[in-house]
């Protein structure tokens, strides 16, 4: 192996442990549910974006075996060398019916959505305006593009403000497409795009609308169809990503839109055209959550419950938890080094969260990120609001205690 690189991976793995920036993933010795064991120890799980609690759900996974049963372990091919069997034919249609689209075409995550659909959109002569807390796939699909995009450029707006967003439209009327791209839902803030606003702008400026709905998913909307229908929006948000693994419990993203859209994308988006298709216990399970979300109210129901229960408490107990509207319930900690020290003490309390440090937040803006979800009784949630309020007062988090 060479020297100088490994050399160089040492001494920046050292440089993140320095600066409270090093991470290393959990392992969990059991499925996703309201508490998960980790270390021989059961946890209550606040890190999870499991937000209806369809990952571990018998309903789910029987109809992943008869998916297997009938059609293989795996798909065998890319979507369009053959891999692309009934099943994915009839998730499609479901989802856009889901959507109230014309149509939808499934990725293999959202992320592979991001950066199949961005790029082999918009291209050279075009520009894209992006929310300046985008989700880092948005970014990484934005930066795949030839088009314009940068933010030393002035292409990216300042977070939810639209009066900035309106001042690049303006100035950007010369360009041949122009894409408005925003989350639905901020995963690290939780709060909400002002999207009516946003389709008023595009609309006024002849721009394209794309929102990413991964966290809106299963959680807004009619039966947890996204921001789109929460504001009521239905044929006036060109393009809309889609997730198959938060709420819905599996793997995979889509994007829902046009029928020609769809036909582009078949033909042009990369991840689609050069990546293996998901595995038929994938598309089985998918099925029949989106037939979970359309017929029984109860798991968005229990989530919004516990929801509301999880957020109220954390603020009368002092915390500040930076505006969120939706089960995304971050806790400000600011520094780095009390963001990581917060996450180990509530891990010995019995707690499972996970703190959220530079890149993924600005430096200096780190917090302790937690989701309630529909599996959590009220137990869970008084136990875990009694770890918080004793870690909080102990290193001086809790507004109040500072």
């Amino acid at each position: 192996m060479n020297a100088n690189f490994q050399n160089w991976l040492r001494q920046s793995i050292d440089e993140l442990k320095a600066q409270n920036l090093y991470k290393q993933p959990p392992i969990l010795e059991s499925p996703q549910g309201g508490r998960v064991k980790m270390g021989g120890r059961w946890l209550i799980n606040l890190a999870s974006n499991n937000y209806l609690g369809l990952a571990n759900d018998p309903r789910l996974k029987q109809a992943a075996i008869e998916a297997v049963e009938q059609w293989g372990a795996g798909a065998g091919a890319v979507r369009w060398l053959g891999g692309t069997n009934a099943l994915y034919e009839q998730l499609e249609q479901k989802l856009a019916e889901f959507k109230k689209t014309e149509a939808v075409l499934v990725f293999q995550s959202g992320f592979n959505a991001n950066s199949g659909t961005i790029p082999s959109c918009f291209v050279e002569g075009d520009v894209i305006i992006s929310d300046e807390l985008n989700h880092a796939s948005i970014i990484d699909g934005v930066r795949l593009s030839s088009a314009r995009y940068k933010k030393s450029e002035g292409f990216v707006y300042e977070h939810a403000n639209m009066n900035h967003l309106e001042d690049i439209l303006k100035r950007t009327q010369d360009f041949k497409k122009r894409l408005i791209v925003t989350d639905g839902v901020f995963s690290m803030d939780g709060d909400i795009a002002p999207l009516p606003e946003i389709v008023q702008l595009a609309e006024k400026y002849d721009a394209v609308v794309m929102v990413d709905d991964a966290h809106a998913s299963g959680v807004l909307g009619e039966h947890g169809s996204g921001t789109t229908s929460h504001f009521g929006l239905y044929g006036r948000v060109d393009i809309q990503l889609g997730t198959l693994s938060k709420a819905i419990g599996v793997v995979g993203g889509y994007i829902a839109g046009s029928q020609r859209l769809k036909e582009w994308l078949v033909n042009r988006g990369r991840p689609y055209l050069f990546s293996t298709a998901l595995p038929p216990a994938a598309i089985g399970a998918i099925l029949k959550a989106v037939e979970i979300l359309q017929t029984d109210p109860e798991p968005m129901r229990k989530l919004w419950d516990n929801t509301r229960y999880w957020k109220e408490n954390l603020k009368q107990l002092g915390f500040d938890t930076m505006g969120s509207e939706t089960p995304i319930t971050p806790v400000y900690c600011g520094d780095e080094a009390i963001a990581q020290k917060m996450e180990a003490r509530l891990k010995e309390e019995g707690v499972f969260t996970i703190a959220i440090v530079y890149p993924t937040v600005a430096r200096g803006k780190a917090r302790v990120r937690t989701m309630p979800n529909a599996t959590h009784t009220r137990e869970d949630l008084d136990e875990a609001l009694s770890a918080f309020e004793r870690v909080g007062k102990e290193l001086g988090v809790i507004a109040r205690w500072v």
